[in-house]
């Protein structure tokens, strides 16, 4: 229990022309602790900066993953040289996508997943990885992905039975598919290993012109044992600086 450690993801903030290391500078200044899905050229930056980089993709494609057999042993491949790359640059965490349903029945695509997972699973272990299968929502952003409600992923997660392979709960994404955000954080907080924030709807800034009740449900995380990141993911309306700071302070709560 306590306190929240926020990131941010570069892809949501980042203006083009704008100075990287400024915008790093800023948000660490601000309070964030680590950056996330930020481009391999600016790793470096980022540690020089002071930032850990909490996340980063893991394989390829969203659209084309884990719930297809015939990709496991490619994205099996991508995961172990991305490994070698998160130990080096003390990454925690590589996300992972189940794919699109393309007519692939919900019980067989966990199946797969799981599969797929438990292939790669050792080496997270003995390199200290962990690999998060991210939910993300049909309904409007990602059509057809099968990952798309928490009872699923906990199912794969249950599945694969290992301590570094655990769920993305995406706040958004989840917001939009099922609702009930704080007592489902709560109920599967054990099998969670990164949080994403946004603004629902529309993917925006935490403000009180979208539904979600930011405050109340970075209390109830930081009730828990959760010890991982929380990663701002939203596409600010306004100056990214300002709505960086102004989402770490929503989201910078104590119990």
């Amino acid at each position: 229990m306590g306190k929240i450690k926020q990131s941010f993801s570069w892809w949501s903030f980042h203006r083009q022309g704008q100075d990287a290391r400024q915008l790093m500078q800023a948000a660490k200044a601000i309070g964030y602790a680590a950056v996330e899905l930020l481009p391999r050229d600016l790793w470096d930056t980022a540690r020089a900066v002071g930032l850990i980089i909490a996340s980063h993709g893991g394989h390829t494609s969203l659209e084309d993953g884990l719930n297809r057999r015939e990709n496991h042993s490619r994205i099996e491949d991508e995961i172990n040289q991305m490994l070698e790359l998160a130990v080096h640059y003390q990454i925690p965490n590589l996300i992972c996508f189940s794919g699109n349903r393309n007519g692939l029945d919900d019980d067989a695509g966990a199946i797969n997943t799981a599969e797929g997972l438990r292939r790669i699973a050792p080496a997270a272990e003995a390199k200290g990885v962990t690999l998060v299968l991210e939910l993300l929502n049909s309904k409007v952003d990602h059509k057809d992905y099968q990952c798309d409600h928490t009872a699923w992923g906990a199912q794969v997660i249950r599945a694969v039975g290992s301590p570094r392979v655990k769920l993305l709960y995406d706040i958004y994404h989840m917001q939009i598919m099922e609702g009930d955000v704080i007592r489902t954080l709560r109920d599967h907080i054990d099998l969670i290993g990164h949080i994403h924030t946004a603004g629902n709807p529309g993917r925006h800034d935490l403000d009180d012109e979208q539904e979600l009740n930011y405050p109340g449900v970075m209390r109830a995380i930081a009730a828990t044992s959760y010890a991982g990141y929380v990663g701002q993911e939203f596409v600010p309306k306004g100056d990214p600086v300002a709505a960086l700071r102004a989402a770490y302070q929503t989201c910078n709560v104590n119990v």
